[in-house]
């Protein structure tokens, strides 16, 4: 493994953060480097359970995505969840802080509403990261499975269908 070399995904659970998982999984391997997938979760996002109880909720979201997309956590690299209480933006820049990192998020496509009430996580990750942003559309897992579901073939990563940000923020 090349050293302090990681990828580091954002994962909820939804169709783009599965995407951005593929992708992730396929770059870490192709970079010989850990995969750090990261969830985070607020108090806000489960009003009156305890705290430890939304950290389990969290964990087992993680589990979850790794079981849709690969049938567990795949064995062939290295890989350092984090569960993280803070806001999504903010703990997927701390996770990817090093210059040589990668940040892989997938596109959310929330609606206008909620991007003004809530901000859009790619666009926070974009402005703060200090290391390669991609952002990956969930087309491009919608366009592995197909290929998958016409040819028989094993499933591939997600690959293509995204933006690449090369501009890290520029350090504090």
């Amino acid at each position: 493994m090349v050293e302090n070399s990681r990828v580091v995904v954002g994962v909820n659970g939804s169709l783009s953060s599965l995407a951005a998982l593929y992708r992730a999984v396929e770059e870490a391997g192709r970079r010989d480097a850990m995969l750090v997938p990261v969830i985070a979760w607020t108090a806000a996002d489960r009003t009156l359970r305890p705290l430890s109880e939304l950290e389990h909720v969290a964990r087992r979201c993680m589990d979850t995505a790794f079981e849709q997309a690969f049938g567990g956590y795949p064995g062939d690299i290295v890989i350092r969840p984090l569960v993280v209480r803070s806001e999504p933006g903010r703990a997927l820049v701390a996770a990817a802080s090093g210059p040589g990192d990668l940040l892989v998020l997938g596109s959310g496509h929330h609606g206008r509403v909620q991007r003004a009430l809530h901000g859009s996580v790619a666009g926070y990750c974009r402005a703060h990261a200090r290391c390669e942003v991609v952002v990956v559309s969930p087309s491009a897992l919608l366009e592995s499975l197909e290929l998958t579901a016409r040819s028989g073939a094993p499933m591939p990563f997600a690959a293509g269908n995204s933006r690449v940000s090369h501009r890290p923020a520029a350090a504090r």
